[in-house]
C-alpha cells in the first residue's frame, strides 16, 4: 500500500520505519527534514507532495493545531475514499474539526490515537484506540498491523478514540505525578526511595511504571520516551474535556501545574519523569 506519514518525530519516525520494513511504499514529511531521513521511506519537503497519490495517510504530529494546519493544505490532494488515520492526541474539539475536514475532502476518517511511547513505537507494539466506519476497519487493521500489538475499536463516533485516550492518559499522568511526589516525600523524610519500591513490589500496590519511571527519576535518565511538554499538553486537553461535562478534576489540575513548573525549570524537552524536579526536596 502507498502510505504517507506526516510527522516523523519520536513516534511517527519508528512507525514509518516499521511500515517500510513491512514492504509498504512509504512517503514521509516532517517539519524538520533531518528527522524524516534514514527511515527507509521517500522524503518530501512538502506534505502535499508526500500525500499525492497515496492510498492512506497517517498524521502523527504534536497537537491539534499542528494537524489541522498540515491537513488543510495536504489532504485536499488525496483521492476521494482515501483512508486517513489521525493518530495524534488532539483532544475532542480538534478531533471534531479534523473529522469534519475529512468529510469535506471525502476521505474515510479513522480516529486512532495510540497507547505507548518511544520504545513500543520502535518495537511496533503500540496499542491503537480506534474509532471510525465499520467498513474501514479491515483496511485500517491491515495498515496498523506492522506498528501495533492490536487495535481496540471503541465505536463509530469520530472522537471516541480521543475520549478513551484522554481517560487513560489522565490515569497515567496523575500516576507519574503521584510517584514523583512519593519519591520526594521519602527523600524529605530521610527514607531511601528504593525502599518504597521494594515495599510495593509484587503486591496489589505495585505497578511496572513505578519501577521504570522511579529509576529514571532517581538516576536522572531523562532521554524522552514521552516528552514532558507533550504530557503537559495532554493534561490540558483532559481539563478542557472535563469542563463541558461539569466535572472538576483537582488531581489533574495539580498535575498540570506541577508539569508546568517543571517545564519552567527547563525540563520540557526531557521525559515526563522530569516532573519530579517540581517536587524534589532540593
Amino acid at each position: 500500500m502507498k502510505i504517507a506519514v506526516l510527522g516523523t518525530g519520536t513516534m511517527g519516525g519508528p512507525m514509518a520505519r516499521n511500515l517500510a520494513k513491512a514492504k509498504h511504499n512509504v512517503r514521509v514529511w516532517n517539519r524538520t527534514r533531518e528527522r524524516a531521513q534514514r527511515l527507509g521511506a521517500e522524503v518530501f519537503d512538502n506534505p502535499a507532495d508526500a500525500v499525492a497519490g497515496a492510498e492512506a495517510v497517517i498524521t502523527m504530529l504534536s497537537d491539534g493545531p499542528a494537524v489541522e494546519k498540515v491537513a488543510e493544505k495536504a489532504l485536499q490532494v488525496m483521492e476521494p475514499g482515501g483512508l486517513w488515520l489521525q493518530m495524534s492526541t488532539v483532544g475532542i474539539a480538534s478531533g471534531e474539526r479534523l473529522a469534519a475536514l475529512g468529510e469535506d475532502y471525502e476521505l474515510v476518517f479513522v480516529d486512532a490515537p495510540v497507547l505507548g511511547s518511544k520504545e513500543p513505537a520502535e518495537k511496533g507494539t503500540l496499542l491503537v484506540l480506534a474509532a471510525g466506519p465499520r467498513k474501514a476497519q479491515k483496511r485500517a487493521e491491515e495498515l496498523l498491523a506492522p506498528i501495533s500489538r492490536g487495535v481496540i475499536w471503541v465505536g463509530v463516533d469520530p472522537t471516541a478514540g480521543q475520549r478513551l485516550k484522554l481517560v487513560v492518559n489522565g490515569w497515567i499522568m496523575s500516576s507519574i505525578e503521584n510517584l514523583a511526589e512519593t519519591i520526594a516525600f521519602a527523600q524529605a523524610l530521610g527514607v531511601q526511595p528504593k525502599r518504597f519500591l521494594e515495599a510495593i513490589e509484587g503486591s496489589a500496590l505495585d505497578m511496572g511504571m513505578a519501577h521504570s519511571k522511579g529509576k529514571d527519576m532517581l538516576g536522572g535518565r531523562l532521554d524522552p520516551q514521552f516528552r514532558l511538554s507533550l504530557a503537559h499538553k495532554d493534561v490540558g486537553l483532559i481539563l478542557d474535556a472535563a469542563k463541558p461535562a461539569g466535572l472538576d478534576l483537582p488531581l489533574a489540575r495539580a498535575t498540570y501545574e506541577q508539569m508546568g513548573w517543571a517545564i519552567d525549570l527547563g525540563h520540557g524537552e526531557e521525559d515526563v519523569a522530569a516532573v519530579y524536579y517540581a517536587s524534589r526536596p532540593e
